[in-house]
């Protein structure tokens, strides 16, 4: 698996940015920690560019920079704290509503900093010339663990088809140490990981979509319900035909 994907992404870079670097995003945990190994073993550690974008002050930052460090790729520091504190004022005012109002939305203050954060990684991509690196895997997208426009944007998708498991088992494969595979998921807003927001585990996600075989009915529900409710993020833009 590993070399195959390492090939896939030289040849995308060779038909689709031949001197261009790889712009990601990074937070520490084994997407894009996944990716960025991925990206150096393929282009090598001059062509990367890791970003790291705390949101304000981030309790598990310091797992970010053992990444980059452990790589050895070139990385730049962006706190969008500031700018999605600005957000919530200009759009608080303008729509004459109270802040809190816009800071109680759970829509909002869950995909505006995703939104946030790839606005820097292109803005990045073009002061460098750069191609931003898709960090989502197929576990996530089938029941629309994303953001549109957010992180589940970007040029190219490295482990867009795979599995948490194998998305893991890939991580070892790369010689990545284990604090950076098993880092515990989380969206960094609701103090809980991503398997209690959901409600199960990656591991009975992986299995159900893989086998179709499920246990508990109730689950089974949960997430057929999140795939059908989140296809649009995954699937083309609807676009009226004149003919």
């Amino acid at each position: 698996m590993k070399d195959r994907i390492i090939a896939w992404i030289r040849n995308y870079f060779e038909e689709n940015g031949k001197d261009c670097v790889a712009v990601v995003g990074i937070s520490g945990g084994k997407d894009s920690s996944v990716c960025a190994a991925l990206l150096k073993e393929a282009l090598g550690p001059d062509r990367v560019i890791g970003v790291l974008m705390p949101q304000g002050t981030q309790h598990d930052i310091q797992v970010a920079y053992d990444l980059v460090d452990f790589l050895g790729i070139r990385h730049f520091v962006v706190n969008i704290g500031k700018v999605c504190e600005q957000l919530v004022s200009a759009i608080a005012q303008e729509g004459k509503i109270a802040e809190a109002q816009v800071r109680s939305n759970r829509a909002y203050t869950s995909n505006t900093p995703a939104r946030v954060r790839m606005t820097v990684l292109y803005g990045i991509s073009a002061l460098f010339g750069g191609r931003v690196v898709n960090t989502c895997n197929r576990s996530e997208d089938y029941v629309g663990y994303s953001t549109k426009f957010g992180d589940s944007a970007g040029d190219f998708s490295p482990i867009g088809d795979l599995l948490v498991k194998e998305v893991k088992a890939l991580g070892y494969e790369l010689g990545l140490p284990e604090k950076f595979i098993e880092k515990v998921p989380e969206d960094g807003l609701s103090g809980k990981s991503d398997e209690e927001n959901m409600g199960f585990s990656y591991a009975v996600l992986d299995h159900y979509i893989e086998t179709g075989e499920i246990d508990d009915m109730a689950v089974k529900e949960k997430i057929d319900r999140l795939h059908w409710n989140n296809l649009h993020k995954i699937s083309p833009m609807p676009m009226f035909k004149k003919a």
